[in-house]
């Protein structure tokens, strides 16, 4: 085979390779849209239930709450979760770790605190069941997430994900993805990181399905659920 013959293979193939890429995507989309749909239709009574029993816990704050998390190729989003912590946790967590040396070292090695004081009653519940993610599915609708993808991080995580960074935002984060499945709280943030820079690279509609099957068994055993 001369080398036009050659060229004009690899050609064929990347354009095969680019048009299953389209297709992948396209299928993907689909789903996200229909599975959101029914799954904001059942968030409505969840988020009655909840807020009844905030009333009743005396928390008057509101059940949910927003923050701006990284997302496809580094654009920015609004973000959507049931409120598992108290009021202003954020600055509650810097002065936690002003305080407390050896919190902020355990924070700046897993990005998360075991037995965090901020997180209410309630909190560790939905947490436990995974229920505070499915304000979630709101993003999933509009777009912004995947049901399937990587975890939205933070703008302030991006210095720290260093050479993962561009590998990750590759793909939209996702409500569940492959560190889920893969170990959850029981990883340390490198673990995490290295997971889903696997899953940015090696994404397609089997790996998405195994991971779909996957979370349900994760949740139901509450693997890694803190």
């Amino acid at each position: 085979m001369n080398n036009e013959a050659l060229m004009q293979e690899g050609i064929k193939t990347v354009r095969w390779t680019s048009i299953k890429h389209y297709i992948y995507l396209g299928i993907k989309r689909g789903f996200d849209i229909f599975v959101s749909l029914i799954g904001c239709i059942f968030l409505i009574p969840i988020m009655v239930i909840i807020k009844l029993v905030s009333v009743i816990s005396r928390d008057l704050h509101p059940i949910m709450f927003s923050q701006n998390r990284i997302g496809k190729n580094g654009k920015e989003f609004k973000f959507y979760k049931f409120r598992s912590m108290i009021p202003n946790a954020d600055e509650a967590l810097f002065k936690l770790l002003e305080k407390n040396p050896e919190r902020k070292k355990e924070y700046e090695l897993n990005k998360k605190l075991e037995n965090d004081p901020r997180i209410t009653k309630i909190g560790k519940f939905i947490r436990k069941t995974s229920i505070d993610e499915l304000p979630q599915l709101i993003n999933v609708l509009k777009g912004d997430m995947s049901l399937i993808g990587n975890r939205p991080y933070l703008p302030r995580e991006k210095e720290d994900m260093k050479k993962y960074y561009s590998d990750i935002v590759k793909t939209k984060p996702g409500l569940t993805g492959y560190w889920q499945v893969n170990g959850r709280s029981d990883t340390s943030f490198g673990q995490r990181l290295t997971l889903e820079q696997y899953y940015s690279n090696h994404a397609s509609l089997r790996l998405d399905i195994k991971i779909f099957f996957k979370t349900f068994k994760v949740v139901l055993l509450h693997k890694g659920s803190k």
